[in-house]
């Protein structure tokens, strides 16, 4: 079995030396009962910063651990990443023994995270009352694709699902022909970050009440709010007001410029910033022009304004417009590709990307989590485990004995 081999492949290495704090998070427990990217990103999220985390897998693991590219089974190049600093357990929870061994799991832990559906965790016995009734203090977190006082409750949701329903995809029509999904996750990872700060404020509250709690976390919900933030706008007002939505944000005009020899983003954004810039680029007329006077003038004007840029940024290169923005205080940046983004002078100045050795799956580069305790950060703390790879180091911790170990991974 999977489980049964890696067991024996070696140790996850710590890249801190003995005694050296993990991070904010050191003594917590989290069980991971989560798959594909929102659920693994927050654990892996918590884990980062130094809790514990326990990711209880089938004996096939997390479906993402077979995606390609990989050296070996059940190690993609994706899974590197999204499950370090954890630790992996193999149960069968349809089993006696394996569901015995999940309760006393429980017995140890601070945090459940799962985004298994409700009516699945209380077929297994693992459902928020079941598991109170074992930990009466347990942070209890369901990540699910619509809130359960709603008619869409139990619907399968994926991340397109919910850039469709939460009116993202139909953004994408505002500044072009059609809706359009981002070309990223966006909604899986950010409701990852609403599950890890979740997580963290359930602790607080437990340190100063004693009390648990089952928080859920439903990304359309979450998502259609994310999108309303500045969007709402007028509509924030009962009777509602125009307009609605951002209009800054709706201009098909609101895109990189070509520069010289590239692209570059320039942003101007105050009422001096405009004035340098219009001034730099030797258009007194723009800078005299009552409809960029002011923030307001500028957005209401905002289609005739981002329009006049492009001739204007065309006559410079992005080094010469990068100088001139830095001595003006004048936002601006380069376009970088994602494929090279670890090449631009800062992201690799702080090492947004460095090569770690695998004891398994030898060199790889590791993602830096960018939020920086300075009093001490867990950073790379284990890395990414093979299926089952401390399943009996963990019941072994629980206080089962060596036979009553090996029925369990037989199992």
């Amino acid at each position: 079995m999977d489980h049964a081999e890696s067991d024996s492949s070696p140790p996850s290495k710590a890249t801190t030396s003995p005694g050296t704090a993990r991070g904010p998070l050191d003594g917590v427990r989290v069980i991971d009962l989560t798959t594909v990217v929102m659920g693994p990103m927050a654990c892996r999220i918590l884990g980062d910063l130094g809790a514990d985390v326990i990711k209880v897998e089938t004996a096939g693991g997390d479906f993402m651990r077979h995606f390609e590219p990989k050296r070996s089974v059940g190690m993609s190049a994706f899974t590197l990443n999204i499950n370090r600093n954890k630790r992996s357990m193999v149960l069968d929870l349809k089993s006696e023994a394996g569901h015995r061994a999940m309760l006393d799991l429980v017995a140890t832990a601070d945090v459940v995270v799962t985004n298994m559906r409700t009516a699945a965790l209380d077929r297994l016995g693992i459902g928020y009352e079941h598991l109170r009734s074992i930990k009466h203090d347990l942070i209890y977190c369901s990540a699910v694709g619509f809130g359960s006082d709603g008619p869409y409750a139990g619907q399968a949701a994926y991340d397109d699902v919910i850039q469709a329903v939460s009116g993202l995809a139909s953004m994408a029509a505002w500044v072009g022909d059609e809706p359009a999904f981002t070309p990223s996750i966006l909604a899986d990872k950010v409701s990852a970050l609403h599950i890890s700060y979740a997580v963290n404020a359930a602790l607080y509250c437990r340190a100063t009440t004693g009390k648990g709690d089952h928080i859920e976390i439903p990304m359309a919900e979450l998502m259609a709010a994310f999108n309303l933030t500045e969007h709402l706008n007028g509509h924030t007002l009962e009777p509602k007001q125009e307009p609605f939505s951002y209009p800054r944000l709706r201009t098909k005009h609101r895109k990189p410029r070509r520069s010289a020899d590239g692209w570059i983003c320039l942003m101007p954004y105050s009422d001096q910033n405009w004035q340098d810039f219009f001034q730099l680029a030797g258009r007194d007329d723009l800078a005299a022009d009552p409809r960029f006077a002011t923030i307001n003038d500028r957005i209401v004007h905002v289609d005739a304004l981002y329009g006049s840029l492009d001739a204007i940024t065309e006559q410079r290169t992005t080094a010469e417009w990068l100088e001139i923005c830095d001595q003006y205080s004048i936002p601006a940046a380069p376009v970088n590709e994602l494929e090279h983004i670890a090449e631009d002078p800062h992201f690799n100045a702080v090492g947004l990307l460095t090569i770690a050795e695998h004891p398994s799956e030898g060199s790889y580069r590791v993602i830096k989590d960018a939020v920086d305790f300075r009093s001490g950060n867990g950073g790379l703390q284990r890395h990414a485990p093979r299926i089952g790879q401390h399943t009996a180091e963990i019941l072994e911790e629980l206080g089962y004995d060596k036979g009553a170990i090996e029925r369990i991974i037989d199992a």
